[in-house]
């Protein structure tokens, strides 16, 4: 350690917890109602498949996460796998995917500022300037160290669940006043096509699962911290979200479900009137922050593993004198910030649109790939497994391989074959990291 360079402030078990129910609590879900309005009740069955197996994808992630406690997550568990090829190939489908979702949470996040301060959607520019003001911000926020994202994490975790708690309590009263009157939900037929949609669109709720796994290397502890936090938090997101969700869809009609903007704020208005429903947008705002202050750690420590692992260049290496990857931050939020300013000229929002949907099928790619590979190294004996024996942990890991593959299925061929086209953009770059070290080796000895 050279010094001028502080030590390095390590992240705890709450910490960890907040990062992945920070993560993974965006501001989804505070629309998601209104996109299953279609489906009805159907869509209860729905979360409690996504939940499922999103708790299965969660153990296996935990159990990698406790024998290769290493900073990288994905790009560990696929590497051990299958190579360094198929590492470096996830690792890079994940950091894509994360700078590029990010951009869509700053922008949904200076949506909800807008509703607290009209000035911002009135003012031309303003609402660009807002959100490259928010990501520098949480860039400086976890340039000075884990400990202070995690300390983020936390306060805007709480928060952000205040109003969710609140529904769920709601639902709570009145199942205990037992007032069949209070339920508006239509009557809809058991359908499997509708709950295997509802499913499908309620999966993209449960992307960040993974979060406590890639900076590992911050965490104290985390062979045992990195584990818990993540099928903790997975637990503790699939309980408020199928009871908040569920809620929402008894209480209001089918058809103004449907049509509404903000299905929570509704239904808050519906008992405790027009003020306190209005104070939900803060709360919606205070939720797309956090999550943008948990995922842009992300999108810089997995270049840092990378170039650490000489398979990425190594400007990404460099770090700050707090111990944070200073220069993977810079370069990560550029690219973030071009991508949201390209946003906000109107010939490009249905390109960004497009792109999102295929970045975030490159997610899937790797829950599937980090499933496969559990189930290959736990098939093997690797995990600590009694071999080729059929155990509680190989028939999750086989639960969640097949729940991956099904989700990729159902995200579309389009996406999925983008999505396939952005990983191979990955293969040029690996083959030139890779020219240095081949060169470097010595060649075959001459003949005589």
């Amino acid at each position: 350690m050279s010094a001028t360079q502080l030590p390095p402030r390590r992240m705890g078990f709450w910490m960890c917890l907040a990062l992945v129910i920070g993560n993974v609590v965006g501001s989804g879900v505070y629309l998601l109602p209104a996109s299953l309005a279609p489906y009805g009740l159907n869509s209860i069955f729905g979360w409690l498949i996504t939940s499922g197996g999103a708790v299965a994808l969660a153990v296996v992630f935990a159990r990698l996460a406790k024998l290769f406690p290493k900073a990288g997550g994905p790009y560990v568990y696929a590497r051990v796998a299958f190579g360094d090829r198929v590492g470096f190939l996830t690792a890079w489908g994940y950091w894509i995917g994360a700078w590029v979702g990010n951009a869509a949470i700053a922008i949904a996040t200076v949506a909800y500022l807008a509703e607290l301060i009209p000035w911002i959607k009135h003012t031309t520019g303003a609402p660009a300037l807002a959100s490259c003001v928010i990501i520098w911000v949480l860039t400086y926020v976890n340039w000075r160290g884990a400990r202070e994202v995690g300390g983020v994490q936390i306060v805007t975790t709480v928060l952000k669940l205040l109003p969710l708690i609140a529904i769920v309590a709601l639902g709570l009263w009145l199942l205990i006043k037992a007032d069949a009157s209070v339920i508006q939900a239509e009557r809809t037929p058991f359908s499997w096509p509708a709950i295997n949609a509802s499913a499908i669109l309620t999966l993209w709720a449960f992307l960040g699962l993974e979060s406590a796994t890639v900076p590992a290397r911050a965490v104290d502890n985390p062979e045992r911290n990195v584990p818990l936090a993540t099928l903790w938090g997975t637990l503790g997101t699939a309980a408020i979200y199928i009871l908040t969700c569920s809620i929402v869809v008894l209480l209001l009609p089918g058809s103004q479900l449907a049509d509404s903007s903000a299905p929570l704020a509704d239904v808050i208005r519906m008992f405790w009137g027009d003020r306190l429903a209005s104070t939900l947008a803060l709360f919606a705002f205070i939720s797309g922050f956090g999550a943008l202050n948990g995922w842009i750690l992300l999108q810089a420590e997995m270049p840092r593993v990378l170039a650490n692992e000489g398979v990425f260049p190594k400007v990404f290496a460099r770090e700050s004198r707090h111990g944070t990857p200073g220069a993977s931050l810079a370069i990560t939020g550029l690219l973030l910030t071009t991508l949201v300013l390209m946003n906000y000229s109107r010939s490009m929002v249905q390109v960004f649109t497009f792109i999102i949907l295929i970045a975030t099928s490159t997610y899937l790619v790797m829950y599937l790939c980090c499933a496969v590979a559990a189930l290959k190294l736990c098939w093997n004996g690797l995990l600590g497994e009694a071999g080729r024996k059929l155990s509680p942990f190989l028939l999750i890991a086989m639960l969640a391989s097949a729940y991956s593959l099904w989700t990729l299925f159902g995200a579309g061929a389009e996406e999925f074959w983008w999505s396939m086209a952005l990983f191979a953009a990955g293969v040029p770059v690996y083959w030139l990291m890779q020219r240095p070290a081949r060169a470097a080796r010595p060649g075959p000895r001459p003949i005589d």
